[in-house]
């Protein structure tokens, strides 16, 4: 692999155990790692960016997509309902979905990631229609052109609407298929190795449209294969009332006893856990992924982040789907992460920097990294560069650590760096012809949508 040698950077944040904030320091990556920081190092690179005005900041992690949604945001027909009559509607839409649907939406959401800082991409795909072919691969091979970092899951669904779910029975299929084909994924994807830049995890999809023999099995086979293990999880009243009426317990004891908690389970949202469910996820280690934009959107309701972080639960940021988020821009996330929670919880809330290191550590630490999420000699070299001279940031750089909370940055970054090699290049993807995979997509959305 190449190597990359960025000199003489303004400020690197590194997000480390020490929180780190570097000035004038050289930094060297080589097969991917990073192998030096420090000023004036005497080494040669097959490339060299000169950072004199970059600032520097771990490549953000994206805990939480539905990147098959890129191509059902922004629907008239959608925008003001709620969650349960939202997936009815669009279940319609999403028992379409094919390979070339599957592989231009991950290109152009991953891509709208990538331009804004995200390194890394879990993708919670569950909608796997009769006959759709191999959505997965088309993901990761998405994934292989842009450079990203990416864990997919094999998502699932087993209840619809007969059985009292809410999804049609064209994606629904049965817990034994579902198992076979889970195994068969990870055994063809999963790298578990450090530095792995492709990852399977499974995914059930929430406790409304998935039995409980799926919920169980699911949990002992990913334990068998040494796997992670993800669901939306109280993310509103609805999902509430569904479990006490059908199971007679809340959302996280019916996870519970299903075996769906400790340090290897993260749930997407949490929004409404009460303070025994949150001892309860600090006790057993297990993670949530903050999507503020889409509870908003939804109407969700606040996630009680300020809370998680005091009781020292895994958080991680997320985006969701673009369908209920209408982007794919964990930047953007940032910004509203941190003005969310003022407004809600004053000074009790995370600061920008805080809400940083969720992009980061937290993130990372859900999907059960430690190669990634922070800059340090020996982690992977995912980074993204910001050059402070911009209009927009004049006078706001003096506190490089909590600028995308309180300022943000309206525009994509300078440069992101996965895996040692520059994906992003002044703003611009390198792997894919933007121009060329926007005509592209816009045709296959036109052929799904039925706009032709």
């Amino acid at each position: 692999m190449a190597s990359l040698l960025i000199r003489d950077l303004d400020t690197v944040v590194t997000c480390d155990d020490a929180d780190s904030v570097l000035r004038h320091v050289d930094l060297y990556c080589e097969d991917g790692r990073i192998r030096a920081i420090g000023p004036d190092l005497a080494v040669q690179a097959d490339e060299v960016l000169d950072g004199s005005h970059l600032l520097c900041y771990p490549g953000l992690i994206n805990t939480h997509h539905h990147l098959y949604q890129q191509f059902s945001r922004n629907l008239p027909e959608v925008q003001n309902l709620e969650l349960f009559p939202w997936l009815k509607a669009l279940y319609e839409i999403w028992k379409n979905l094919d390979t070339e649907v599957v592989h231009a939406s991950s290109l152009t959401g991953m891509g709208e990631l990538m331009k804004n800082g995200c390194t890394t991409c879990f993708d919670h795909h569950y909608v796997f229609p009769a006959g759709c072919g191999d959505l997965l691969g088309a993901q990761f091979a998405a994934a292989d052109e842009l450079g990203m970092r990416m864990v997919a899951s094999r998502g699932s669904m087993d209840l619809s609407v007969k059985d009292g779910g809410l999804p049609p029975d064209s994606v629904v299929q049965s817990v034994d298929a579902i198992l076979e084909d889970s195994a068969a994924l990870i055994e063809r994807w999963h790298d578990p190795s450090y530095g792995s830049m492709r990852q399977i995890a499974l995914a059930p999809c929430s406790p409304f449209s998935v039995s409980r023999e799926l919920l169980l099995q699911s949990a002992k086979l990913a334990r068998q294969y040494h796997v992670r293990l993800h669901t939306h999880l109280a993310e509103t009243k609805d999902e509430e009332r569904y479990t006490l009426d059908r199971y007679g317990l809340r959302p996280l004891a019916y996870l519970e006893s299903l075996g769906w908690v400790g340090p290897d389970v993260w749930f997407a949202h949490g929004i409404h856990f009460t303070d025994a469910e949150l001892d309860l996820l600090a006790e057993t280690g297990t993670g949530v992924a903050h999507c503020p934009v889409s509870n908003m959107k939804l109407s969700s309701g606040v996630a009680r982040i300020p809370e998680m972080l005091q009781r020292g639960i895994h958080v991680g940021l997320a985006v969701d789907g673009s369908a209920s988020q209408d982007g794919s821009d964990l930047l953007e996330e940032i910004r509203i992460c941190y003005l969310l929670h003022r407004l809600h919880c004053s000074a009790a809330a995370p600061s920008g920097y805080d809400v940083l290191k969720l992009a980061t550590r937290g993130s990372a630490s859900l999907l059960g990294r430690e190669d990634i999420g922070c800059l340090a000699v020996g982690k992977c070299a995912d980074l993204f560069l910001v050059d402070s001279r911009r209009l927009e940031l004049v006078g706001a750089c003096y506190d490089p650590k909590n600028v995308f909370g309180t300022v943000g940055l309206r525009a994509p970054v300078d440069y992101t760096v996965v895996n040692g090699c520059i994906t992003v290049a002044h703003g611009k993807l390198t792997g894919i012809d933007e121009a060329k995979t926007a005509e592209n997509a816009r045709h296959v959305c036109d052929r799904y949508l039925g706009k032709n």
